[in-house]
């Protein structure tokens, strides 16, 4: 869409997807618009996730500065993230099962306390916490019969081993998970840059290509300066239907002075994006209007209309796990002619 805002797009979405689901959803309960619009660093907090799932009724609590000095050795100098649910009558193995369940999906261990019938902290690492009950309850609102699973390392680790905890609390304890709906939300104010994981430098968070909130200005205020730079927002979306992103969008970065210095943030010079991105580069030199759009994911979203669980369900001829194509034998073998003709070549191991 041309000299389109950001909300111009979320309006526009909104106005027709509300009416598909409504039709032709599953469940007849359906968000209104406009739908909720949740920062991202707000949903990384509050839910662990980009993409929450908003069926779910629990909220990830922070409890690092509570439980610094506690003496457990995973808590001290780390995020601590922390889920409770009341009224929780659970048995040892059931936890567990939980407990080994989180840390398949994300490689991280997670602990736990509950509350007995005397308002006291009781089993997993209650031994460490017991100076800090009273703490934990205002904090917490605890009660006889809460449980408390918890979470901890850097951050993020943090942030996201306690969504996977809230996601599957909410879908294993009756009372917490609203199904039969259609929750949608829109995630926003993406952060511009990050640290890598693996590199330890500056990089894209998500889209390079959008515009950064504060455009141009912003770019040379916070330049040199890593933690400036990892407060910029872009002008980047996500639609989120019940836990999966659903569309994905972006205020474009139109201007070739703007996205050069974008780029120059993380390393790349004005001639490394005229040799990674030339048409782009050269379409934009000659002028291209504001502009703005987002791209939604058909399958995914019939996935949702019909109930199904898996998208494989709803595409006709999906790949299998080892990502082959049955129906049309593929991947196979290539001929030489046919790897000369896209200039690849071959070369024994030396």
């Amino acid at each position: 869409m041309a000299f389109a805002s950001q909300e111009d797009v979320l309006s526009t979405l909104e106005d027709v997807l509300v009416p598909v689901f409504q039709k032709f959803g599953k469940y007849s309960r359906v968000s209104q618009a406009p739908f909720r619009h949740i920062p991202y660093n707000e949903a990384m907090e509050r839910y662990g996730s980009d993409k929450p799932d908003l069926r779910i009724d629990l909220e990830i609590q922070d409890i690092t500065a509570e439980v610094q000095g506690c003496g457990f050795g995973p808590f001290e100098g780390a995020t601590v993230k922390a889920v409770v649910i009341h009224d929780f009558n659970q048995a040892r193995k059931w936890i567990d099962k939980l407990l080994a369940d989180v840390e398949v999906q994300t490689g991280n261990k997670a602990c736990w306390v509950k509350v007995d019938e005397n308002g006291n902290l009781t089993g997993g690492v209650s031994k460490f916490l017991a100076d800090y009950k009273d703490v934990l309850t205002e904090k917490l609102g605890l009660k006889p019969g809460s449980f408390v699973c918890m979470a901890a390392g850097k951050k993020a680790a943090a942030q996201k081993t306690a969504g996977v905890i809230r996601t599957m609390l909410g879908k294993r304890i009756p009372g917490h998970f609203d199904e039969e709906q259609y929750a949608l939300c829109w995630i926003v104010d993406f952060p511009m840059y990050e640290i890598g994981e693996e590199s330890g430098e500056l990089e894209f968070c998500h889209n390079p290509f959008s515009m950064p909130q504060g455009g141009l200005q912003a770019l040379l205020d916070a330049e040199g300066d890593t933690e400036k730079l990892l407060a910029i927002n872009a002008n980047q979306y996500d639609l989120v239907v019940n836990g999966y992103e659903s569309a994905s969008g972006a205020v474009r970065n139109h201007d070739p002075e703007i996205m050069v210095k974008a780029f120059q943030m993380v390393g790349l010079g004005e001639e490394d994006v005229k040799a990674k991105f030339p048409a782009m580069y050269n379409a934009f030199t000659y002028g291209a209007p504001p502009h703005a759009g987002a791209a939604p994911g058909v399958d995914r979203l019939i996935m949702l209309l019909t109930g199904e669980e898996s998208i494989r369900e709803v595409i006709t001829f999906p790949m299998n796990k080892n990502a082959q194509d049955l129906m049309m034998g593929a991947p196979t073998t290539v001929d030489k002619s046919q790897l000369d003709t896209v200039h690849i070549a071959l070369l024994d191991e030396e």
